[in-house]
């Protein structure tokens, strides 16, 4: 058979190769060979092999090298099938593949054209194969090239997100600790309340909550976090405590701050101080957002086996389509963009860390309605 003879055999069999190479595709696991994958696949590589042999039957060589690289492949530019077989390996990689699918894709077609050249008496001559394997290689080392280089740079992407995401944690509640300790500060410093009153416990309880979390940040450098503790705790206790930290805030805001009596035998489980800070920054947000002069409403009650500690404010709705985004790290929904957009993320995370749910319910024109839901527990 001679080049001319190969080239009219793989254009009158394209779409039997093509189909078999589909098959063999589906046969391994999670894989279907879909439009988005073959895009720049097995069909372009297959016409440019046959391109490519067209051109050495008419002896033009530089056109030949030009749409798929000399053995060996060049360093320094991509040919055509070069560069279909990078973006190949890159929509691989998008569609969440490893590299030797990269390799199988191009070892299908190759077995496809074999097995169908012995089934139709066709053998391929030596310079033939040569070819071939020299289209082969340079598609399959262009290929996994990209692959490579995008993957390596989705993972830097990745661990510089997840390493921002941590850093904005700490910043986030440091800086909660440190505003509810300023607040407080401020108040003991008119002179007007008792360094032993409840504003002095608050101011030393925010010190506290600075000092752990510096303590929790350098045990995690380290590579020795402690896991934190769970107890069984009164609802009534911790829901004062949280209203305790956030009055401050209403009377900065010049806010009615509502708190409705706690029965004094419900309990809850998990970390408190975890669970406090997911309360304090729904409360916090709530203050930050809801218009001035009006009321933020914090309540909690049993409902059946579980606890519902609900945080109302007025902030006037939230935008179309915010409910299901609102949580997602660094997701900003308000005008105010003061903080950083993690308060409702670290909220949710430690509410669920402890076997909890918090979700939030739009009145439109009016506010919001952000709910702890956590299992009940009975006091001892």
């Amino acid at each position: 058979m001679t080049e001319d003879q190969m080239h009219r055999f793989l254009s009158n069999n394209r779409d039997e190769l093509i189909s078999r190479c589909k098959a063999k595709v589906a046969q391994r696991p999670r894989r279907a060979a879909t439009a988005a994958q073959l895009a720049n696949g097995i069909p372009m590589f297959l016409d440019q092999l046959m391109r490519t042999l067209e051109a050495q039957e008419h002896g033009e060589l530089d056109e030949s090298f030009r749409i798929s690289g000399a053995a060996g492949g060049d360093a320094n530019a991509l040919s055509e099938m070069g560069r279909s077989a990078a973006a190949h390996g890159k929509a691989l990689l998008e569609l969440g593949f490893s590299v030797d699918q990269v390799v199988h894709d191009y070892g299908d077609l190759c077995q496809a054209i074999t097995d169908l050249a012995v089934e139709r008496d066709a053998p391929f001559s030596v310079d033939e194969f040569r070819t071939l394997n020299r289209c082969l290689d340079n598609a399959i080392a262009d290929a996994v090239t990209e692959f490579g280089i995008w993957r390596d740079a989705s993972v830097a992407v990745q661990q510089s997100a997840e390493e921002n995401e941590r850093l904005g944690v700490l910043v986030h509640e440091l800086r909660n600790s440190l505003h509810t300790a300023t607040l407080a500060f401020a108040a003991l410093e008119s002179g007007k309340l008792p360094v032993s009153g409840s504003t002095g416990a608050l101011l030393k309880r925010s010190l506290s909550s600075l000092a752990a979390l510096l303590n929790l940040s350098l045990s995690q450098v380290r590579g020795a976090a402690d896991t934190p503790h769970a107890e069984v705790f009164s609802l009534d206790l911790f829901v004062t405590e949280a209203k305790n930290s956030a009055s401050l805030d209403a009377s900065a805001k010049g806010c009615t701050f509502s708190v409705d009596e706690v029965d004094a035998a419900l309990g809850i489980s998990g970390n408190r101080e975890r669970l406090l800070a997911a309360l304090v920054n729904l409360l916090q947000n709530a203050f930050k957002f809801t218009h001035a002069h009006t009321e933020v409403a914090l309540k909690a009650f049993a409902e059946k086996d579980h606890v519902l500690v609900e945080v109302r404010d007025r902030c006037g709705g939230l935008p179309p389509g915010a409910t299901t985004s609102i949580f997602q790290p660094f997701v900003q929904v308000g005008d105010n963009r003061s903080g950083l957009g993690l308060g409702l993320s670290i909220a949710r995370r430690h509410v669920e860390a402890d076997g909890g749910a918090l979700t939030v319910r739009d009145i439109p024109g009016v506010g919001c309605v952000f709910t702890i839901r956590l299992p009940r527990r009975t006091l001892r």
